[in-house]
């Protein structure tokens, strides 16, 4: 099973999990030594121009990205031609990259807040893991397709 660049919702036997339950969750990366994400559903309440770093930027809202090391920003994109360095996760969507450059482009208004998505943390799983999450139901695979135009949010 490949799942790299694929939305996965949670399901009702995830309902009391405070992080995942509701969770629709982007894979961007699925390998044999296991996977990582972000949970695209799970707004912070806060932007990023409240960072002090960021205080000129646009009032872009920041995700909660999942549980895995909350102290750092992550970014998923549509737009290699304005963010360099990112990698190609499928579906037209990009990992990461120049930040620097994503965040000048905000400035600039040339990079539209809909083809960015910046989250605090992320999920992941060990080899095998998010598979076993998934056969025994937690994790219900979605077709990408339609819920891409919003970040599936």
């Amino acid at each position: 099973m490949h799942l790299q660049g694929v939305f996965l919702q949670s399901t009702s036997a995830a309902s009391e999990d405070p992080v995942f339950g509701g969770a629709r969750v982007f894979i961007h990366q699925h390998d044999a030594g296991g996977a990582a994400g972000h949970i695209v559903n799970q707004p912070l309440g806060r932007t990023l121009n409240e960072l002090a770093e960021f205080a000129d930027a646009p009032a872009l809202p920041l995700y909660h990205g999942g549980p895995v090391d909350g102290e750092h920003l992550f970014f998923l994109h549509r737009r290699p031609d304005l963010i360099g360095g990112g990698t190609d996760v499928g579906a037209g969507v990009f990992w990461g990259g120049d930040f620097a450059a994503a965040v000048a482009a905000l400035r600039a208004g040339t990079l539209p807040v809909t083809d960015i998505r910046v989250f605090v943390g992320y999920c992941g799983w060990d080899a095998g893991e998010l598979e076993a999450e998934i056969e025994d139901g937690g994790w219900e695979v979605l077709d990408p397709s339609p819920a891409l135009p919003t970040w599936g949010g």
